[in-house]
């Protein structure tokens, strides 16, 4: 008998039949875009009693992204796993500003990297270049590896600039943190696909939500090169105390927005 019972078993009926109840499956369980997810389970299942298992999986609440193994960045495939944080589609702006920032980029640090999403997207437009990634949590130093052996990335353990070979110092043309900034009070308010089946370190920022990106920006002008630049997000309300932030620093730092994304890039360089 199949695992999830309103779906066809081995011997069951058609391709649309088993969309039908894919679709219905998952919105009685409250997934909005339904028929969009439906589509990338069937295409990833090989058998109907496999994709039973990823719509119960589904169904139960984890991530999408994490049932499929992959999430789309930047026009990557991304490789998830359980318990790492999934990049979001907004991060694509971060990206977008570091290549218009720094073009010519040929040392990059992706910190704070998760499944490491930006530092291969940033590879893939920049070209062949020196990338460096580091986190400090183990699942998702596992999976950055993953992602950025293919592009000839180095992924490191560890708490932000002491997971670094010390050799970088001063040589970092593009440093993007996407550093976690929900303010602590508030990780419960978050959807539960994220504050259910993500590492709170991925998420919680402390008070304000600032306390990683205040160590991060203190410490940043003695590992960028001159010109070199730091990017991060902050959500609309931070804005303006990421930016304080980056100033007392020693930054030059402005605020980059897309209204389309709903994201706000802090980007400081060192002058």
């Amino acid at each position: 008998m199949s695992a999830f019972p309103c779906l066809p078993s081995s011997s069951s009926s058609s391709a649309s039949s088993s969309r039908a109840e894919v679709v219905a499956a998952l919105r009685a369980a409250g997934c909005v875009f339904a028929e969009e997810e439906a589509e990338l389970l069937l295409a990833g299942a090989r058998t109907p009693d496999e994709l039973a298992a990823l719509v119960g999986r589904r169904v139960a609440g984890l991530p999408l992204e994490q049932v499929l193994g992959w999430a789309e960045f930047h026009g990557l495939r991304i490789a998830v796993e359980p318990g790492v944080f999934v990049p979001r589609r907004r991060t694509e702006f971060l990206v977008d500003r570091a290549v218009a920032q720094a073009p010519d980029a040929s040392v990059v640090v992706d910190l704070c990297c998760g499944s490491g999403a930006v530092g291969a997207a940033l590879a893939v437009v920049l070209g062949p270049l020196e990338l460096h990634a580091a986190d400090i949590d183990p699942a998702a130093v596992r999976c950055a590896r993953r992602n950025l052996t293919p592009v000839n990335g180095t992924v490191h353990t560890g708490d932000l600039f002491t997971a670094l070979p010390g050799e970088l110092r001063g040589r970092v043309d593009v440093l993007a943190a996407n550093v976690p900034y929900v303010p602590t009070r508030e990780v419960g308010l978050l959807p539960s696909e994220a504050r259910d089946h993500e590492s709170l370190v991925a998420l919680d920022g402390g008070a304000d939500g600032l306390d990683v990106l205040r160590r991060v920006a203190t410490e940043a002008p003695a590992w960028l090169a001159p010109g070199g630049c730091l990017l991060a997000e902050a959500s609309e309300r931070q804005a303006p105390e990421a930016l304080a932030v980056f100033v007392r620093a020693g930054l030059t730092a402005r605020l980059e927005v897309s209204e389309d994304l709903c994201a706000n890039v802090v980007v400081g360089t060192r002058g």
